[in-house]
């Protein structure tokens, strides 16, 4: 849902950005794996030890080159199937990353052995949800189903909630920390009807696929 508008949003206000970059000489994959870089040095430095505002303040600076290196490939006309192959994939590492850190904390400075159960399922259930998609496509299936909650809506709202929960730090009342936890939860919930919404589709379409494929095979 949020990348049908706040990708369109952000693609506007960062275009004079990307071709800054476009004209100082920087190409597209360095930007995507710069912004890999610095998401997974966010999460796996400050989230296992609890620091979750600069965590999330660190990841929010890097998390917007997924949509940086698409807008210059545009602009300098060279987008490419590697292009997309490469960003979609690091995409995945750096949702590994922030859920990985997350499930470090609570693994240990946390302890809080469900949370860190829950870390992982939205980590297994955010690379389960792209992969049904994915795979559905490369068999020629439309998946045309979005889902309750996809990549934009995880990250919004576990950075939100992460942030949130580190202001502790500067004085802010402890019941603010609970944020974290239900925001961990609302994403493995929202995960799971996504991943049942993605495989309900494939089912329907490639049945109708099939029958298709059937009837137009009878003489």
């Amino acid at each position: 849902m949020l990348n049908k508008y706040a990708r369109a949003f952000f693609t506007r206000v960062l275009t004079p950005f990307a071709a800054f970059l476009l004209r100082r000489g920087v190409s597209p994959d360095a930007v995507t794996l710069i912004g890999t870089a610095g998401v997974v040095a966010g999460a796996l430095v400050f989230f296992p030890r609890g620091e979750f505002f600069w965590g999330t303040i660190t990841i929010t600076l890097f998390v917007f080159s997924d949509l940086i290196d698409g807008n210059m490939a545009r602009q300098a006309g060279v987008s490419s199937r590697w292009g997309a192959f490469l960003d979609s994939t690091l995409d995945r590492v750096a949702d590994a990353a922030i859920f990985g850190g997350l499930a470090l904390w609570y693994a240990g400075g946390g302890n809080h052995d469900v949370l860190c159960a829950v870390s992982i399922f939205c980590l297994a259930s955010g690379q389960v949800v792209s992969y049904t998609k994915a795979r559905g496509e490369s068999i020629g299936l439309p998946v045309a189903v979005n889902g309750l909650i996809e990549r934009a809506e995880r990250l919004v709202i576990t950075l939100v909630a992460a942030g949130l929960s580190g202001l502790q730090t500067f004085g802010v009342p402890s019941w603010i920390g609970a944020l974290l936890p239900i925001a961990l939860w609302v994403v493995a919930a929202g995960s799971l009807v996504t991943l049942i919404q993605r495989v309900v589709t494939v089912r329907r379409e490639a049945a109708e696929a099939d029958a298709a494929a059937a009837d137009g095979g009878v003489v």
